[in-house]
């Protein structure tokens, strides 16, 4: 296969995406595999959310003025016909001066934004980019947002634990970690930070590390189930429909009656 050359215009495009896995990718497999190769082909794209939307806000302030700007030139649908933020956005701007008026938080995000890293891991091309990258600092940071940073989440494998667990952070950051390990050559990870505040008024923040051992032990969760995920993206195996995220909703065609006790099973 040739090897696209990867930059910021076309990170997200679908013959990046068809060459590299990434963590989004990877959570998506794990996810729905049939929504994911649907995806990759070009044949389905996963509707815009409004908290997809916030996110990216907040992520553009980070990138700094310019791309800020250009963020919300490009987004109209943020704005009202008064150009005045949606209620629903403005606490985003909340959230923003929290991070801006703490010394903390800005110093763990000084560094270069937006880089991205690639290496071969577990016999695969993998992407990343890093939100905020300091290897002269010995640290890599991500800007999260999160409805609540201290409520605990509901996670079907592990049960309630924090939002960092319930929403795949550890591995992403030690994907991202082992990424950029691998791409320097350097004989130790970086350290992983993640700058959180919660989508509260006030708005709530914490900066948070993640200790090597269970990073190591997310990597490894990583490897055993990338055979399968492989056979699917590579392979030509068939990928299996989960029959209950939006694209398969979208596609599904009904071949049986089902009894009423199977609706929640």
């Amino acid at each position: 296969m040739r090897i696209p050359a990867l930059n910021k215009e076309n990170y997200y495009s679908n013959e990046i995406d068809r060459y590299y896995m990434s963590n989004s990718q990877y959570k998506s497999f794990l996810q729905c595999e049939a929504a994911t190769m649907a995806k990759i082909n070009g044949e389905w794209t996963p509707p815009t959310s409004e908290a997809l939307l916030f996110g990216q806000y907040v992520h553009a302030w980070l990138e700094g003025e310019q791309a800020f700007d250009e963020f919300k030139k490009n987004t109209p649908s943020l704005f009202t016909q008064k150009g005045q933020l949606y209620k629903q956005y403005q606490l985003a701007d909340l959230m923003i001066e929290a991070i801006q008026h703490d010394d903390l938080c800005m110093f763990v995000l000084q560094g270069e934004k937006e880089v991205i890293v690639t290496a071969e891991l577990f016999g695969v091309p993998w992407k990343g980019k890093l939100d905020v990258y300091n290897p002269a600092g010995g640290r890599f940071s991500d800007l999260k947002t999160a409805r609540s940073l201290r409520e605990r989440v509901w996670d079907p494998e592990i049960g309630y634990c924090s939002f960092v667990e319930a929403y795949g952070y550890i591995a992403q950051m030690a994907l991202y970690a082992e990424i950029e390990k691998r791409m320097t050559g350097r004989n130790e990870w970086l350290e992983p930070l993640i700058v959180g505040v919660s989508k509260e008024e006030p708005p709530d923040k914490a900066v948070i590390n993640i200790d090597e051992g269970r990073m190591e032990v997310e990597l490894e969760e990583i490897e055993k189930r990338m055979e399968r995920i492989i056979q699917v993206k590579y392979g030509g195996e068939k990928p299996l429909r989960c029959e209950k995220c939006k694209y398969c909703r979208a596609t599904n065609q009904l071949n049986s009656i089902i009894h009423f006790s199977e609706l929640v099973s």
